[in-house]
């Protein structure tokens, strides 16, 4: 049940990187002044923005106390830090959501792109890049370099939670800065 689990989690992590590539490629096209795509991407997503921020941030948070409590897998430093990062975007994005307050959004950006930093860098420990420090070493087994899983050659914890984190920015992004969040906030 724990491979499949992984893979499964693996699945979605490859599955948001392709969203998280076309998101960037719309991103680009409407910063060349080729602004069709991103009509066609807010027109699709309008008013669920916060739900699929929710939705992504609590499969990451499932994922994660799956990782740890079912998988037996030792969180370490960064892995912590990541949590940190993430678990409040769950809660909080779902709160957002219900109440359909595009404006909480601007307030829980900097959750996500902290992630990202802290993500970009456990990878660069996990990879070889950057040394551990002390306190990664005895944060958990073999520190924060060890990849606890390694699914199609590349899908590792750090680069689900980074993928998370990117789609979830994404989607925060398209919620504080579309034309509903501006409207309202002039309604008020």
């Amino acid at each position: 049940m724990t491979h499949d689990v992984i893979v499964a989690l693996a699945v979605l992590g490859v599955v948001g990187q392709v969203l998280g590539v076309a998101l960037l490629l719309v991103g680009a096209l409407a910063l060349a002044d080729v602004r069709g795509p991103l009509r066609t991407v807010l027109s699709a997503v309008e008013g669920y923005e916060l739900w699929l921020a929710f939705v992504v941030a609590a499969i990451a948070t499932g994922g994660s106390l799956f990782f740890s409590e079912i998988a037996h897998f030792v969180p370490c430093e960064l892995c912590w830090y990541q949590r940190i990062c993430m678990y409040p975007l769950s809660i909080v994005a779902l709160l957002a959501a219900l109440f359909d307050d595009p404006r909480a959004a601007r307030y829980l950006l900097p959750l996500p792109v902290a992630g990202v930093g802290v993500s970009v860098y456990h990878l660069l420990v996990e990879n070889g890049v950057v040394g551990q420090s002390a306190t990664c070493l005895i944060s958990a087994p073999g520190g924060c370099g060890v990849k606890w899983i390694n699914e199609f050659g590349y899908i590792t914890i750090p680069t689900l939670a980074l993928t998370a984190f990117a789609l979830v920015s994404a989607f925060l992004l398209l919620a504080a800065f579309e034309p509903r969040a501006t409207v309202m906030n002039h309604e008020r």
